[in-house]
């Protein structure tokens, strides 16, 4: 029952987090765009997508006392698949909330390789989210 509270507040967590990172992200875009009104936006379907960082919880333990660059990249890899896996699902209903299509570096238009550093840092973020308050204290 406590596994369960648990992994249920941690998804909640991480969706929190990944929909005010892409509010964040997609704001920034309009710096770039010289729009100072720095509207970011999000779907609904991305909170259900960010909530499932939450299940690295059990990785990012397996990997505790392991090199920073080894975490990140198997963060960013796992990220990578998860966006791919409901990039295509969302995609074959019409529903997906992204099109990186116009990215030379977008594959299947549902991942963009130029993003590895940004899910890189996303997963080391999700990663001290994730991290018992307790075990860091002792």
């Amino acid at each position: 029952m406590k596994k369960t509270a648990s992994l249920t507040k941690n998804f909640f967590k991480c969706g929190l987090t990944g929909w005010c990172m892409e509010i964040l992200f997609t704001s920034l875009d309009s710096l770039r765009r010289r729009d100072l009104t720095l509207k970011g936006d999000t779907s609904v379907w991305m909170f259900p997508i960010y909530g499932c960082a939450a299940f690295m919880a059990p990785i990012g333990r397996l990997l505790e006392n392991r090199p920073l660059w080894l975490r990140g990249l198997t963060y960013m890899s796992l990220i990578f698949s998860g966006e791919y896996l409901t990039g295509r699902l969302l995609s074959r209903h019409k529903l997906c909330p992204w099109n990186y299509g116009r990215s030379r570096w977008n594959i299947n238009n549902v991942i963009r390789l130029d993003f590895a550093p940004c899910w890189f840092l996303a997963g080391l973020l999700f990663e001290r989210l994730l991290c018992n308050p307790k075990e860091a204290i002792d």
